[in-house]
């Protein structure tokens, strides 16, 4: 059989003999051959027994005996064959306590094992068996919802989602993974049980979320997010913008939708999920800052600034990481309206040199996302954008080739202004070394040793320090 042509397989099959256990392929791999497609580097095999001996015996039969990671809370082990991980568990049922996701666990049968399993699609499996070997078992018609690209659960859907409700995203995330829909029973499940989702660790919410950012389209699983009211327990920021007022008149666009917009735009020309959080996350400082001003209408005044805030305030909440991931996402959201401001006006070189020295390494991410910000309808508008983004696009070429301002470090350092004026560290150094960098800058001078030194010299006599050298 095709599916079964690695030697892992016929290993396995050849351990559980010796064993006297049967064991079977199941779960995302199997789902991913019968879909054509390519499969993650990992292969979970069930035993009916103990997954544990299993892999001890399996790993006897293999060339130069891999490592054997053993799990005994779980009663699961793991190997390494060549480039594929393989993770062996006994065949089990689980119970819950209604406080944790953590089941209670015991010894069960194959169908007890794919009872427990999230959906129909990943219950399927392989026999590993010889009296059946390579047949597909499917006791819940997964085969028919891979058909129908259907996400369905092997039980009543509400005990499905209350017994671990990261399952709920997990059926949102493999919807817009694999562009399939979630039964009307079971999307009706996850919005009667969306505040189970409160028991879930950040990390286990945040790995999923990636996982909908990481999508070619991820407007799709975050709809689903907001239509079943878990998007407003996660990221209340987020759906604060799906708010649209009117006064004499005036209104302002849904901030919300073209969030979504500018993530699936960005998503075309980044896999940084990263930058797609940025993406997500631009515009929440837009509902604290809204006010309406009878002269010039709506406004959102600082909101990119607010917006930063927000940003540190959500890593925390969620246990995200509080390191350069979540200070680039922050750079990227304060700094999100610069270059379409630059766009809008006459580019000078002192604003692309600032715009470049801010950004520095992480100005080709700032225009990536100011690019998929625009997201107006009228098509001469849009065109019209676009070319002004290219001239500030060249202009920063430009720019930077000559005046290398990108990480920029003085030509003159504050060791050499305390040897020239003999001075200690002291708020003068700091006053002289602001006034080259931004003479530098406004272009009054090019980035350059001699042309800094003679800019020090000039400036510090001004400020009555006299040359030592």
């Amino acid at each position: 059989m095709k599916a079964l042509q690695n030697p892992i397989f016929k290993i396995t099959a050849q351990a559980s003999q010796h064993l006297g256990i049967d064991s079977y392929v199941i779960g995302g791999f199997v789902r991913d051959f019968i879909l054509g497609r390519d499969s993650k580097k990992d292969i979970d095999i069930v035993a009916v027994g103990s997954g544990i001996e299993l892999a001890l015996k399996v790993s006897s039969l293999l060339p130069n005996r891999p490592k054997v990671q053993i799990f005994k809370n779980y009663g699961t082990a793991m190997l390494r064959y060549k480039d594929l991980d393989i993770e062996f568990v006994g065949a089990r049922k689980e119970s819950y306590n209604r406080d944790s996701r953590n089941p209670i666990v015991e010894s069960g049968t194959l169908r007890e094992d794919q009872e427990r399993r999230d959906f129909t699609i990943n219950a399927l499996a392989f026999s590993l068996n010889e009296n059946n070997y390579g047949e597909l078992l499917d006791p819940f018609d997964g085969i028919t919802d891979l058909s129908n690209k259907i996400i369905r659960t092997p039980l009543d859907p509400d005990i499905t989602f209350s017994d671990d409700p990261l399952r709920m995203l997990r059926a949102i995330r493999f919807a817009a993974q694999l562009e399939f829909t979630i039964d009307n029973e079971a999307f009706e499940s996850i919005i009667r049980n969306k505040d189970r989702i409160e028991i879930i660790s950040g990390e286990r919410i945040v790995e999923e979320l990636n996982k909908i950012l990481s999508c070619p389209q991820p407007s799709h699983g975050m709809l689903l997010l907001y239509k079943s009211g878990l998007l407003d327990i996660i990221l209340p920021e987020l759906t604060a913008l799906n708010n649209v007022e009117e006064i004499g008149g005036q209104t302002h666009k849904n901030n919300f939708y073209h969030t979504l917009e500018v993530v699936d735009n960005i998503s075309k020309n980044t896999q940084d999920v990263w930058l797609r959080w940025a993406a997500l996350l631009h515009d929440i400082g837009k509902a604290p800052t809204k006010r309406f001003d009878k002269k010039i209408g709506w406004t959102f005044h600082t909101h990119e600034f607010v917006g930063g805030k927000m940003v540190k305030k959500i890593f925390e909440r969620l246990h995200m990481p509080l390191n350069h991931k979540m200070k680039f996402v922050q750079k990227m959201v304060i700094m999100s309206s610069r270059p379409i401001v630059l766009s809008e006006d006459t580019v000078t070189d002192s604003a692309v040199r600032r715009l470049i020295f801010d950004a520095g390494e992480d100005v080709e991410s700032l225009m990536t996302l100011c690019s998929a910000d625009i997201t107006t309808k009228n098509p001469n508008k849009f065109k019209k954008y676009h070319q002004n983004f290219e001239d500030v696009r060249k202009k920063l070429i430009e720019v930077e080739e000559r005046d290398q301002v990108r990480n920029f470090q003085p030509p003159i350092t504050g060791e050499e202004i305390m040897k020239l004026f003999n001075l200690k560290p002291s708020r003068e150094i700091g006053i002289l070394k602001e006034a080259v960098k931004e003479a530098i800058l406004e272009g009054e001078i090019p980035n350059e040793y001699q042309a800094a030194y003679d800019f020090v010299v000039k400036k510090a006599e001004k400020m009555g320090l006299e040359k030592q050298i």
